[in-house]
């Protein structure tokens, strides 16, 4: 007799697989107006998958290093070319002043804020102190789609929109510096020797500059090999949008081959591919796969988040870490992107929008996994405990007050969400 109640794990995965991809299709239709985000859901998930005693596993970050570094890695860089193909603003230092705004002055200001505060209050040396700053200072690109632009040529690019996707976009790779900076200070701490002309001719300097033109060369060739080789051969022939998640990886491991920010480099490459014609439908075929491609893996990599949670990821959490946790998303965030907005044009809403939601997730997974990866750090679970809550927290207070601060600020400017939301899909790519 069979066993119905001890089915095989390979059954078991093929039927999760299954109702986690039917969930990926089905649950941003069903939150559309919910004050919740998939996230959320997806978080709860897999709490609630974890809980049950017939799961064993315990997927907590200290225990698997590596892993926890590049499936976020891979994460995140989907997300930048998803990020990047749906942006229709042309880049440019006026046109883009509010990203520069986030990523110049508030990103600094943030991570300045972070690490004297974890210096302080949580007693950490500078150099750990810097990587938790570091890591938790960038937006993240992959948790921040409900409050990003719309599919490219939707015309839903408003300021507070752009700004958000743009600054998503960049600051991952803007990050980077300071996460190196934490790992040269912790190994001179021991070793001695200098340390700041390395960091800024190597980390700041070369890997920067590198990434931004290794970037725009791969965009280039792939904007040509799509959509300027004579007609028989076009890529954007084929309509096979998987051409997107292939410049993702070629961008990406070409430029970490030399050893330059391939965080920057995917997201260059995904502005140059979608700016080499900017009309083409076939930029919605790569912008709808990739997106679709983004939120299978982010959903995977938040219910084993969830599971972390309820396997002890909390545990080293005290009552001082849940004090800094809030003072970083409901003081520094705010403040720091109030700060770095002053002057600018946008008006009051927009500025406190823009400021509430420095959005933290896969990005300062990725972050924290690189540098306790890299450099010796004592108590590595007590950060991965608070980054762990800063990401809950964040999760739990942007993704219940997205859609009405979102909806509401679309009505203050004269849009009406509800149209946007019904508008056919054809209509929304052709506007």
């Amino acid at each position: 007799m069979w066993n119905v109640l001890q089915p095989e794990a390979y059954i078991l995965i093929l039927t999760g697989t299954g109702i986690l991809i039917a969930l990926v299709a089905w649950l941003p239709l069903a939150l559309k107006r919910l004050p919740l985000s998939l996230p959320i859901v997806c978080i709860a998930i897999g709490a609630g998958v974890f809980l049950l005693p017939q799961v064993t596993l315990r997927p907590l970050p200290i225990n698997y290093p590596e892993v926890t570094e590049r499936f976020a890695e891979l994460v995140v860089i989907i997300a930048l070319m998803g990020a990047g193909l749906k942006i229709d603003r042309v880049i440019g230092w006026r046109r883009w002043a509010i990203t520069w705004r986030l990523i110049g002055i508030a990103m600094p200001l943030s991570i300045l804020a972070i690490t004297g505060l974890a210096n302080w209050a949580l007693g950490l040396p500078l150099a750990v102190a810097l990587l938790l700053g570091a890591s938790l200072a960038p937006t993240d690109p992959v948790l921040a789609a409900d409050v990003q632009v719309g599919p490219p040529k939707s015309g839903e690019e408003d300021e507070v929109r752009f700004g958000l996707t743009s600054e998503a976009g960049v600051n991952d790779g803007a990050a980077f510096p300071f996460i190196h900076l934490a790992i040269l200070l912790s190994a001179t701490a021991t070793s001695g020797g200098p340390w700041l002309g390395e960091w800024l001719s190597y980390h700041v300097a070369w890997e920067i500059i590198g990434g931004i033109a290794g970037g725009w060369l791969v965009g280039k060739l792939f904007g040509w090999l799509t959509f300027h080789v004579p007609a028989e051969t076009k890529l954007a022939k084929t309509g096979d949008g998987l051409i997107a998640l292939s410049a993702t990886f070629v961008s990406y491991g070409l430029t970490e081959m030399v050893h330059v920010y391939g965080f920057l480099a995917v997201f260059v490459t995904a502005l140059t591919f979608r700016h080499t014609h900017r009309d083409h439908s076939f930029q919605f075929e790569m912008y709808a796969l990739t997106e679709q491609i983004e939120r299978l893996v982010m959903m995977v990599l938040l219910i084993l988040l969830g599971g972390a949670l309820v396997s002890g990821l909390l545990a080293p959490v005290g009552w001082i870490e849940a004090v800094v946790a809030v003072i970083i998303l409901l003081l520094i965030r705010p403040l720091a992107g109030w700060v770095s907005l002053l002057g600018h044009r946008a008006d009051r809403g927009e500025r406190l929008t823009l400021a509430f939601f420095g959005i933290r997730g896969v990005g300062s997974i990725y972050y924290l996994a690189f540098g306790i990866n890299h450099m010796t750090v004592d108590h590595a679970e007590r950060l991965w405990g608070i980054v762990g809550l800063v990401i809950l927290c964040s999760v739990l207070l942007h993704g219940l007050t997205v859609t009405p601060i979102m909806r509401s600020l679309d009505r203050q400017q004269g849009r009406d969400p509800d149209a946007e939301e019904t508008a056919p899909l054809s209509v929304k790519i052709l506007r």
